[in-house]
């Protein structure tokens, strides 16, 4: 990679990893939030829903925004915003400012992967080694994340951990505004320059985008994003409540074994990440997608009886939910690629994200919805369903393909 590759690089990864940071403690700290606002699981999935919820909401706004006015400075802005969501959360002193402070987060995360990747897309020359160290960037930010988080809380109070989540921030915020780069180094020598983006535009290119190869591509990720927002959002509370991970002293604090559970299953996710990617230089994608969906929809059934037959056997389902869960998002990114027109890829990762994390954000509510009426194992067995529907819609992506081929 030359010097603007490096610099665009670190400035990415830095913030993609404080993204997810962020997005993966907030199930850690509903833990605690249940207990320290008194509400239910069915409040607390509304609230965290929509500010997940605007994350896929703001993503195509997003997107024109950083064609107009350049990724720098939005990107910058969304981890300001994040911050000071975090640092509003610290002070909430109820389940209301607690929605507040959700809301702004999520309205200032929904900023950073269009911009982000925009930024990746126009001024890397190595775009595909810049694009795989921004996935590890995020996937470090999603494992080391929770975890720290986990161990702030055995030695400090919720509010002070949170609270110093916000200080990575600042610290990226002050290299975004040392660090040299170009964005626009990979096509200020060839292109000349792009029409300026307007309401009609974005309509017609939505038409032309959503063939019916697409639009079986975009159900399934909203399907994948209400599982993966559905599962994860509670997983630690649920990991908690079965009996043999329960809550013991040590050191004068409280020790909770389902944090670190639910940190390694994140940790997991990296490999997977990095199998998923890789699978797809080597089987066709619709194969990959069908699998790992399959895969999901097995692991949810046999998650809950899997806790009685012994600790290792539960550790091996956690560790293919981990897997899992995270082989399926490149598997989908090369989806989207493959079915979309060359010259809407760009609008086609927008709608992507808004049934990633907007549609997908509903996920929260079902699984507080469902926790609060009926009971894990139902949660689990409608996640299940979900994701064989989502390998059904797969297998129909491939007949139409045959057909049309």
């Amino acid at each position: 990679m030359n010097e603007n590759d490096r610099s665009i690089t670190g400035f990415t990864m830095l913030a993609h990893g404080i993204f997810h940071t962020y997005e993966l403690s907030i199930p850690i700290f509903i833990v605690v939030w249940l207990d320290a606002f008194d509400v239910s699981a069915f409040v607390l999935g509304i609230v965290v829903s929509i500010g997940y919820g605007l994350i896929g909401v703001g993503a195509i706004p997003s997107g024109v925004l950083s064609d107009a006015y350049g990724s720098r400075r939005l990107i910058v802005a969304s981890v300001i915003g994040m911050a000071g969501g975090f640092f509003l959360l610290a002070l909430a002193p109820n389940v209301v400012v607690l929605a507040a402070a959700v809301i702004v987060w999520g309205a200032a995360a929904s900023v950073y992967h269009p911009a982000g990747l925009s930024l990746i897309s126009r001024g890397a020359n190595q775009r595909g080694t810049v694009f795989a160290y921004h996935g590890v960037g995020g996937n470090v930010g999603t494992a080391f994340g929770p975890l720290l988080t986990a161990l702030l809380l055995l030695v400090l109070d919720w509010r002070a951990v949170v609270a110093l989540l916000t200080v990575p921030a600042i610290g990226v915020v002050a290299l975004g505004s040392l660090i040299e780069f170009d964005e626009d180094a990979a096509v200020s020598t060839t292109d000349g320059g792009t029409a300026p983006t307007t309401l009609e535009s974005v309509v017609s290119d939505s038409k032309l985008l959503f063939s019916t190869g697409f639009l079986l591509t975009f159900l399934t990720i909203m399907i994948y994003g209400i599982y993966y927002r559905g599962l994860l959002t509670f997983l630690p509370d649920m990991i908690g409540d079965l009996p043999q991970f329960g809550a013991y002293a040590a050191l004068g604090q409280a020790v909770e074994p389902a944090q670190y559970i639910y940190t390694g299953i994140l940790t997991i996710g990296i490999v997977g990440q990095y199998a998923g990617g890789r699978v797809t230089d080597h089987v066709r994608t619709e194969y990959a997608f069908f699998g790992t969906l399959l895969a999901l929809g097995i692991l949810a059934f046999v998650f809950i009886p899997s806790s009685g037959w012994g600790l290792a056997p539960f550790l091996l389902v956690c560790v293919g939910l981990g897997f899992f869960l995270y082989a399926t998002a490149p598997i989908y990114q090369v989806a989207i690629a493959e079915y979309a027109a060359a010259d809407v890829h760009g609008l086609s990762y927008g709608y992507a994200y808004l049934g990633m994390f907007g549609f997908g954000a509903g996920g929260a509510a079902l699984a507080g919805s469902l926790l609060t009426y009926a009971s894990e194992t139902a949660l689990l067995a409608t996640l299940g369903v979900l994701a064989f529907v989502g390998a059904g819609i797969v297998l129909s992506l491939l007949t139409v393909v045959s057909d049309s081929g």
